[in-house]
């Protein structure tokens, strides 16, 4: 290991994102920072940096702890990184299970509106 890693590479690595063009694309729709700054997907992340996510409507912050370059199993992957995100930033429900919300648009309703495109874009960025 080195002592930076592309960070499209890393989050696919830990698991973050199924592949490494979800997390480039994440990267290029500016949905990842690390250290509060819109990154591209070939900005090069380093140990003990905090990589800020937007992902399915929530905010999720890590601290990266270790960098690795391939895709490892989940028990390993939560190794690499510390959770900092604040649970109370994540809706739950009464029993502790956090609730992923999805958005849903009725089937034959045609086209948003523009003003239905601005509530779409207002749920998903938080």
């Amino acid at each position: 290991m080195g002592n930076k890693i592309r960070i499209d590479k890393w989050l696919w690595a830990v698991r973050v994102y199924k592949t490494r063009t979800q997390a480039s694309d994440a990267c290029k729709g500016g949905k990842i920072k690390i250290n509060g700054i819109s990154v591209k997907a070939s900005q090069m992340l380093g140990e003990n940096e905090i990589v800020e996510i937007k992902k399915e409507g929530f905010k999720i912050t890590y601290k990266s702890i270790q960098l690795i370059e391939k895709r490892v199993s989940a028990i390993i992957a939560s190794g690499c990184y510390e959770d900092l995100t604040p649970p109370e930033d994540l809706p739950q429900k009464n029993d502790g299970t956090v609730i992923m919300n999805a958005e849903f648009r009725d089937r034959g309703a045609g086209r948003p509106t523009k003003r239905d495109r601005r509530d779409i874009d207002k749920f998903k960025d938080i």
